[in-house]
């Protein structure tokens, strides 16, 4: 690097002296690695306390700082446009032009729970500031041949407005019936507003992004630009997965808009799924977190009944939205994860596509496994990603040792995302068990006190056609096989 820029000034910019001279020319060159030595030590002493003082994770840290004394210069440009967390600022700054709601969780209501689970429910208000709604109704819908049908016909009914958010967004068939939907309902005079993540929906040619464009419909791609502090990369996207119709019916889950959802077409890579549709005071908490992303990504404030009516009781679930982020909501998910486990006195049920939890995570369901309570995790026997299948098989050997159950669920790939505790308390949404999703990217989940939807979901889960993972399966792995899974492992914070 160094002798890089000296080329550079010395030739191509003429600023060496009489290189006829080899004093004269020895003085310049020494000159010059002093010079550029100074300017490392700074940059690395800048970074060094900038990580210090911003920095929770010990390993990261480590990292950052040895990158930026032992790659000159090149390794503090690369913390400046990839370590420092901009998105933060950014939202804090936007946090302050949106007017608070009875719902931002100033203040605190006192647990409407009078049993063990209280101390959840408690925890979650402090977690998530944002208080339990109750009166609620959550409609279970299998795939997008259930969801699709009843998500169009709620766009084709709405009279005032509809906020869409999607991290996949395909110009497929169904999605240019949802685009149709859209705009006839911008035709009627409806508030539509869409969001799309940039990089799940196609960061260069982006189809149903144009398509939108071109009929006139107000889409906004997440944090979309070719400029680096804008970070348009792999990480810090907007997973979720929202719809939220005049501001009284909403549906949420880990579904996306896309023909592989529709299992019923016989797609060529069919894609299982489940979302939910939900009514009740608890919409009222889905669109403001859709209004937060909105501002965040198009810098329009959502305000007025046409967003915010009065929301009356629809069943008698009792639920929270629990966002989270690498802003203001950092690790929200994962938090409420790890009090759930605690407080678990029976069973935990996971079903996830995606599971590359830490040892922070890891831990803890393990020792839940160890004083006696049901454990079960499911996982797909084979996913959309073979690396992150072999991270997962070097990553779960502790919970097999401790007695947990590893079912894994057989083709086609299952995108499904739930967890329940004690038939009672259940959380859906869009985040996977992995640091991608609990730290790097938006997510929306939803925490629902509720034991029929718990049985529903227990049910679901255990009718799924499953084969057991043991422990003896992973040591009969090949030794190359066992090589890579573990050197796949750490990449652990990437997957």
């Amino acid at each position: 690097m160094t002798l890089l820029l000296l080329f550079i000034l010395t030739d191509n910019g003429h600023l060496s002296p009489n290189s006829k001279d080899p004093t004269v020319l020895q003085s310049f060159y020494q000159g010059g690695t002093v010079g550029l030595s100074l300017i490392h030590i700074a940059l690395a002493i800048g970074v060094t306390l900038h990580v210090l003082f911003t920095k929770r994770d010990v390993g990261a840290s480590i990292g950052w700082i040895g990158l930026a004394w032992l790659s000159p210069i090149l390794g503090s440009i690369i913390y400046l446009l990839f370590g420092i967390n901009r998105v933060r600022r950014r939202a804090g700054q936007l946090r302050g032009a949106r007017p608070s709601r009875p719902s931002d969780g100033q203040h605190f209501t006192v647990p409407g729970r009078d049993d063990y689970l209280a101390a959840l429910e408690r925890a979650g208000h402090r977690i998530t500031l944002r208080p339990t709604e109750n009166d609620n109704a959550v409609t279970l819908l299998h795939n997008g041949d259930e969801a699709y049908p009843q998500m169009i016909a709620a766009i084709d009914a709405a009279r005032r407005s509809v906020g869409l958010s999607s991290y996949l967004f395909r110009a497929d068939a169904i999605g240019l019936t949802f685009i149709d939907a859209l705009d006839r309902a911008r035709q009627r005079g409806v508030e539509v507003r869409v969001l799309i993540d940039s990089i799940g929906s196609g960061y260069f040619l982006a189809p149903a992004y144009w398509a939108m464009r071109k009929r006139g419909i107000a889409v906004v791609r997440f944090m979309h630009s070719p400029l680096p502090w804008r970070m348009p990369f792999i990480n810090l996207r907007n997973h979720k997965k929202l719809l939220v119709v005049d501001g009284s019916v909403a549906f949420m889950g880990g579904l996306n808009i896309g023909d592989e959802n529709l299992l019923l077409g016989k797609p060529s890579h069919p894609v299982r799924d489940v979302h939910f549709r939900l009514e009740g005071p608890i919409v009222t908490q889905l669109i403001e977190a859709f209004a937060e992303d909105w501002l965040f990504a198009s810098g329009e404030n959502l305000l007025g009944e046409d967003w915010f009516p009065s929301v009356t009781g629809a069943g008698t679930a009792v639920a929270r939205v629990v966002v989270s982020g690498p802003d203001q909501n950092v690790q929200k998910i994962e938090f409420l994860v790890h009090e759930a486990i605690a407080c678990a006195r029976h069973s935990i049920h996971i079903m996830t596509p995606y599971f590359l939890p830490d040892d922070e995570l890891l831990t803890p369901l393990a020792l839940a496994s160890m004083r006696g309570i049901e454990v079960t995790v499911i996982i797909p026997a084979r996913g959309n990603h073979p690396f992150v299948d072999s991270a997962t098989r070097s990553q779960i050997g502790p919970l097999l040792a401790a007695g947990c159950r590893i079912l894994q669920s057989l083709p086609p790939f299952d995108h499904s995302k739930l967890m329940t505790v004690d038939g009672i308390w259940c959380l859906i949404g869009s985040a996977n068990w992995d640091t991608r999703s609990f730290r790097l990217n938006f997510e929306l989940n939803m925490e629902i006190y509720d034991s029929p939807l718990a049985e529903q979901l227990n049910t679901l889960m255990a009718a799924k056609e499953c084969s057991p993972l043991a422990a003896a399966d992973l040591d009969a792995r090949p030794f190359p096989i066992r090589l890579f899974d573990n050197g796949a492992r750490l990449m652990l914070p990437y997957l």
